[in-house]
């Protein structure tokens, strides 16, 4: 039901710029003042998600690591598991923007048998790694229309990606690639009970809207044949503020247009965010040097009265005791 209405709300969205761009020819709202607000919200929304991460208070040493810490001078260092330099703090970051490291490094947990196994899951990161980078792809050749003359990288990947020279336009490898992988997401997370349990309507939204945004778009490419000259000067004319609506463009380019400012304008407000979360969050940009410099609590106020180890052992010592843990002090002679 949440993948359903997720989907509802996504053929909503469509039908709204369809009827609002067609029917009641608003090209105006839906080409020009609708996106360009969906991008002032998301500049504004990315910045001050952000700023507030930012702002955010870390007093401990909590990165998370999972190699040998830097320790005694003869037992070798894993340095980018368990950095302990800003030096080894950036590959590590490096490696986990561009390649999903830890990511690759996930394994699936089974039970069989009443025993729990461990194996090897590299479909996930690999479907994630095809989904990124194709969209990165995808953004940057969609570069072309907000600039003239195009640069000559963008015209380059633009080539590389239509290598192939399928049909007629040119079919982009990374339409397939993008579709396939998002599709793979999408089923991955209903096919899978543990992650079919977990998931939310704001799970599948992002979802079907990127799949709504792919499909308007190869639709566009392949089969309505939109004016690329007009879109290309409505862009410019977004860019310039200069703003124009050029005759000839078909309402599937409002529908798709109206779709990317949806993504857009939700995307601070969503998961996705994690695209700048990654950058700050504590347990990847912090090193870890706990047993090189002592950290002390700063929140340790002195009119603030703490339970300590011993007060917590009186209390405890004779469950301790009777569940055989060890204790600092016997425990008193009949108090069995």
């Amino acid at each position: 039901m949440k993948a359903l209405y997720s989907l509802f709300l996504v053929f909503a969205l469509a039908a709204l710029a369809l009827v609002g761009a067609g029917a009641l020819g608003m090209e105006k709202a839906f080409g020009l003042y609708i996106p360009f607000l969906a991008v002032a919200v998301f500049v504004v929304g990315f910045c001050m998600r952000v700023v507030d991460w930012g702002k955010s208070a870390v007093p401990f040493c909590i990165p998370t690591t999972c190699g040998q810490q830097e320790s005694l001078p003869w037992i070798k260092q894993n340095t980018i598991e368990n950095p302990s330099t800003t030096g080894g703090v950036v590959m590590r970051m490096i490696l986990e923007v561009l390649l999903f490291r830890s990511l690759f490094r996930n394994t699936q947990v089974n039970l069989q048998e009443d025993k729990v196994t461990y194996g090897s899951s590299k479909w996930l990161w690999l479907g994630a790694l095809a989904f990124h980078y194709s969209f990165l792809v995808i953004v940057l050749r969609h570069m072309r229309f907000f600039t003239e003359p195009v640069p000559g990288i963008i015209a380059g990947i633009d080539a590389i990606d239509s290598m192939l020279q399928i049909g007629a336009p040119t079919l982009y490898l990374t339409d397939l690639v993008f579709v396939a992988a998002v599709t793979y997401l999408f089923i991955r997370r209903v096919v899978v009970p543990q992650i079919r349990y977990i998931s939310l309507v704001q799970d599948y939204f992002p979802l079907f809207l990127i799949l709504g945004i792919a499909f308007s778009g190869i639709f566009m490419r392949y089969f309505a044949k939109v004016d690329i000259i007009s879109v290309k000067q409505l862009a410019m004319g977004l860019v310039t503020f200069s703003w124009v609506i050029p005759e000839g463009i078909g309402v599937i380019f409002y529908i798709h247009m109206f779709l990317v400012s949806v993504l857009l304008a939700y995307f601070p407000l969503s998961k996705l965010m994690h695209m700048g979360g990654v950058f700050l969050s504590p347990t990847r940009n912090m090193n870890c040097a706990s047993r090189k410099f002592r950290h002390v609590n700063p929140w340790k106020f002195e009119n603030v009265h703490y339970h300590t180890y011993e007060e917590y052992e009186d209390e405890f010592r004779e469950k301790m005791v009777d569940k055989d843990l060890p204790v600092d002090k016997p425990l008193a002679e009949g108090a069995e």
